[in-house]
């Protein structure tokens, strides 16, 4: 897992990529990975989203930004129906403390609101921990914007990312 950032700019020169679907395409895109970005109304609930992208609610990964003692984050992606493990993902990260920072801090580390964040265009490529039941299925994330999801093969995500696949979480 790498430990330090790198920003991310996915624009053409002269051509700044203006919203957060765009910045998700042309990251896929640099890194060779195929999404597909779905429209889609609001959802109450994990089971609603699901029934409205045909999937089941497993097959939601919520991208969770967590922060570390140095003010640095990191990315965790824990399927719908699970949360994060505390004391796995410290163990795994090998930290002594973690937080859900709050809205506006998550949005300055990745450049994305909560409900739209993903690795793929954040303003900051931080380091990716996906939870050992995600690999081996095609998976739906967010998208950059609200109202949009995007589907993606999981594995083709954490190769994509050189992501860390652990244990880290507990079902709900």
């Amino acid at each position: 897992m790498a430990e330090s950032p790198e920003s991310v700019d996915n624009s053409p020169v002269g051509a700044p990529v203006s919203t957060g679907r765009e910045r998700v395409a042309a990251d896929a895109q640099a890194r060779g990975i195929e999404v597909d970005i779905v429209e889609r109304p609001a959802a109450r609930s994990l089971e609603e989203a699901a029934e409205l992208l045909g999937i089941q609610p497993g097959d939601i990964v919520k991208t969770l930004v967590v922060k570390r003692s140095d003010d640095t984050f990191v990315f965790a992606l824990v399927p719908g129906g699970r949360k994060i493990a505390w004391p796995k993902l410290r163990s795994v990260l090998q930290v002594n403390k973690l937080q859900l920072p709050d809205a506006s801090v998550a949005f300055a580390a990745t450049g994305y609101e909560r409900g739209t964040i993903t690795p793929f265009g954040s303003t900051t490529a931080w380091p990716v921990v996906a939870d050992a039941t995600i690999p081996g299925r095609r998976v739906s994330m967010g998208a950059g914007e609200h109202g949009y999801s995007l589907f993606v093969d999981a594995d083709a995500l954490i190769t994509a990312f050189g992501a860390t696949v652990a244990d880290i979480t507990d079902p709900e």
